[in-house]
């Protein structure tokens, strides 16, 4: 009995040893990772657009390849840290902010939550003023004055970057991901028409879609905005990139008008992911990214070109 009791005890030290080992282990190794030190580094700002002061993060890489200001999709949406990250970890310098009337950013926010409407010529080009005042502000934080600065978003940010663009000659080129080459209203018909059936291109045609982008009534009456007007008049490269389900924004169309564009001298560049839907940036594939970080590190080719 009693060498059974010295056996229990042995095994009971023994296992104490091994989870007091597996328990340093864990330590020093989350020690380890979180004393890896990141490839940039990070500054809370806060600039004047329009008479308000707008907050924001600003990431530097510790080797600036390039550098982008995130302009928001819809929606009440704050700064992208997620999103700045794996730009800044890429050599891409970002400025990230609140938009206007939300988070820390002060002014007045627009958007269907709070009954207004966000996609009135007024509200997109105020917005673009927003995005202007960052590109200046960005453009302040780097001690380079010959790294390449651009805009990068997604949805709605497709026509508000060409606004942007227009307005500040800093503006170097442009990322968009499923961004709309035709007017709002249309985009708008055509959101309608798919009613967010994910299943939508399994049972219509580009036809039946296109039928109604350009035919269907307009449902709200507002300032209207075409992104070819301005697009036609840029000089600056530009790649779009689209998912072939997308049921908010009709890529193959989208697709077509920038091949008019190109077809007319536009530094223009498109990449269709056929399976992918309307959040080409933050879908589970990691391509679409890939694909706009490696085009905006080689950005300074694609300028001589112009």
């Amino acid at each position: 009995m009693k060498s059974k009791l010295v056996i229990f005890k042995s095994m009971l030290r023994a296992k104490k040893s091994y989870t007091y080992l597996l328990l340093m282990l864990v330590f020093f190794a989350t020690s380890y990772t979180s004393a890896i030190p990141p490839n940039f580094t990070t500054k809370e700002i806060k600039f004047i657009s329009e008479g308000v002061s707008l907050s924001g993060t600003v990431f530097i890489p510790d080797n600036v390849q390039a550098a982008v200001v995130i302009v928001h999709g819809s929606g009440q949406e704050k700064r992208m840290i997620n999103f700045a990250t794996i730009l800044a970890n890429n050599g891409i310098a970002v400025l990230t902010y609140d938009k206007r009337g939300v988070g820390e950013s002060a002014g007045i926010y627009a958007g269907p939550e709070v009954g207004t409407n966000n996609v009135d010529f007024s509200n997109l080009n105020l917005l673009s003023l927003d995005a202007s005042a960052a590109v200046n502000t960005l453009s302040k934080s780097l001690s380079n004055n010959t790294t390449p600065i651009g805009l990068i978003g997604g949805s709605q940010a497709g026509w508000i970057i060409p606004l942007t663009a227009e307005k500040n000659k800093k503006v170097q080129f442009m990322t968009i991901f499923s961004g709309a080459l035709i007017t709002v209203k249309e985009q708008l018909r055509f959101q309608f028409y798919t009613d967010g059936n994910k299943n939508f291109w399994n049972t219509h045609s580009e036809e039946e879609a296109r039928k109604h982008v350009f035919n269907d009534p307009d449902r709200y009456e507002f300032i209207d905005t075409n992104p070819n007007d301005v697009l036609s008049k840029l000089s600056i490269p530009g790649i779009w990139i689209f998912g072939g389900k997308d049921i908010q924004v009709p890529a193959k169309l989208s697709i077509e008008y920038l091949d008019v564009l190109k077809s007319k001298g536009k530094h223009y560049e498109y990449k269709l992911f056929p399976k992918l839907g309307h959040n080409t940036a933050f879908s589970d594939a990691e391509e679409p990214m890939e694909v706009a970080i490696n085009w905006i590190k080689n950005v300074d080719k694609l300028k001589n070109h112009k």
